[in-house]
């Protein structure tokens, strides 16, 4: 397994079960294909490691990642989803390794502002490198896996971003979530995470993932989901990418106008107006978003501090306007002209945001479904709006015997525009190793709907 960062060749050719699409629908082949690198050691009959393999996991003493360190998690993760249960867990990653990875981690994206520009023109001449976008993984480690063989592994010419929602759900969110990490320490300008809605911790105590800390760490379990949610906190929001494209997990965001009130005589605190009049809102700037306060646990539905909210939670609409997203109990509803009324006040060419599965675009009048990984929602004079679900075959714990049977797909931006997404679909890796669900999945079936913002926290 190859992970070469020096001179990486293009992205591999797809395999059979996967596509290549510009935004027409076209088919293009890739240019100069090369084989993709061997795949992970498949599932043995032994519970024994195979040789290669350095276990259990240790910190480097210089505390300095390795392409060599990344390709022996990736194996161990890939090797122990298959082959042990998931309370052997530190026996992979002792959790004083997990305490290192994820503060370094966190200290780096707690660093990064709400919205990242990320710039991929080089220094050398006519030198630019590619941007891989990414939507929700959603703990399907396996399927992440091909995604990074088939894409092409993160190198000096080529920067992937990532749109949030990397746990819950599936079985092995904190190996992808943690996985990521490893790659953002170990390049952390060639690839970016960005928060989803379920980064939060109202959502990982419905969905799954609190519980899959708890059973993977055991009497470490509180601490480590303690340390993850703040590591959730520190991720941003947004990003915007070769000055034209704008990614985040849900999309657009109000303005939140603050105004100071008359001070009264003898008080120190000035007392602040804020207008959250859902009658006549309006969007909101990107300085306004520079400005949001993103650590939160959960980002409130009421207050002042809409923002984070919005872009986490946000859902494109055929209808024209801003409105409260009353699917969802928060973030907004918007339509057309305000995809077109942001694009053309920041000159931006496309929107790229994440957040709906088949499982939510099935209630979705006017709508196309999630079948191919993503969808086409607004074209409009200044540019176009996608959607881009990565998780395919969602969720991996199904209610019902009628699978979805969705394809994941993933976004690629070429130079030296950045501005014509090729979508490239993928099916889902099979057979998934067994594991156990960590939420009542049959009770928990629809996406993010009917939220109980009551025990949402919003401090």
């Amino acid at each position: 397994m190859d992970l070469s960062t020096d001179s990486e060749p293009p992205p591999p050719s797809p395999p059979p079960d996967s596509t290549t699409a510009t935004l027409n629908g076209t088919i293009t082949p890739d240019q100069n294909p090369e084989p993709p690198p061997p795949p992970p050691p498949q599932s043995s009959s032994s519970s024994s490691p195979p040789p290669e393999l350095q276990l259990p996991i240790s910190w480097p003493e210089d505390a300095k990642l390795t392409i060599e360190w990344i390709q022996n998690l990736t194996l161990a993760f890939d090797w122990s989803s298959k082959n042990l249960p998931a309370s052997e867990f530190p026996s992979i990653l002792p959790v004083h390794v997990f305490d290192s990875l994820i503060l370094i981690a966190s200290k780096m994206l707690h660093k990064e502002p709400n919205c990242v520009p990320i710039q991929p023109f080089r220094p050398e001449p006519d030198s630019s490198a590619s941007v891989v976008v990414v939507g929700d993984v959603h703990g399907q480690l396996h399927d992440l896996l091909f995604l990074l063989q088939d894409a092409g592994y993160p190198s000096k010419d080529r920067i992937f971003v990532f749109n949030g929602d990397y746990v819950d759900r599936g079985a092995w969110g904190l190996e992808t979530f943690l996985l990521l990490l490893a790659w953002k320490v170990f390049m952390p300008e060639n690839i970016y995470l960005l928060r989803g809605n379920h980064e939060s911790k109202y959502c990982t105590s419905v969905y799954g993932f609190e519980k899959e800390v708890m059973v993977k760490y055991g009497d470490k379990g509180k601490h480590a989901y303690r340390k993850c949610l703040g590591c959730f906190e520190g991720l941003p929001l947004a990003s915007i990418i070769a000055g034209c494209v704008y990614t985040c997990h849900g999309g657009l965001f109000r303005s939140v106008t603050v105004t100071p009130a008359k001070r009264l005589k003898g008080k120190k605190n000035r007392k602040m107006n804020v207008n959250t009049d859902s009658k006549n809102i309006c969007l909101g700037s990107l300085e306004e978003l520079s400005k949001a306060r993103r650590s939160v646990l959960d980002p409130p539905w009421e207050g002042p501090n809409l923002i984070p909210g919005d872009v986490l939670w946000s859902d494109p609409s055929k209808t024209p306007g801003l409105s409260p997203n009353k699917e969802r109990g928060i973030g907004l509803m918007w339509g057309p002209d305000k995809t077109e009324e942001f694009l053309k006040k920041y000159q931006f060419k496309l929107i790229i945001r994440s957040h709906e599965g088949p499982d939510a675009r099935e209630k979705r009048d006017g709508f196309e479904g999630m079948a191919e990984g993503y969808t086409i929602d607004h074209i409009v004079d200044s540019g176009k709006l996608v959607t881009v679900f990565s998780a395919p075959d969602y969720p991996q714990f199904q209610a019902t015997e009628d699978r979805y049977n969705n394809k994941g797909a993933y976004v690629v931006l070429e130079p030296p525009n950045f501005d014509n997404p090729i979508f490239r679909g993928f099916s889902a890796v099979t057979p998934r190793p067994k594991a156990n669900p960590f939420y009542d999945y049959q009770e928990v079936i629809d996406s993010d709907e009917e939220l109980d913002l009551a025990s949402m926290v919003t401090t």
